[in-house]
């Protein structure tokens, strides 16, 4: 639940970011799509979640 929260904050700083500064380009567009799933918790949003959990816990793992 915490990483959902923190995931929904941060998507939603960067969308008024991105729309603050007029260019919407597809990555700003692709934030928005998440956004949009995440708050809207359609059947979709729980693979999305897991999706981003699994990157994170991918790059977490991750040594230099």
């Amino acid at each position: 639940m915490a990483i959902s929260i923190s995931v929904v904050l941060l998507l939603l700083i960067l969308a008024v970011i991105f729309l603050r500064n007029g260019g919407l380009k597809v990555s700003h567009a692709l934030v928005c799509a998440l956004l949009g799933f995440f708050l809207a918790g359609t059947s979709i949003a729980p693979t999305i979640t897991s999706g981003l959990t699994a990157t994170a816990d991918i790059v977490s793992s991750l040594r230099p």
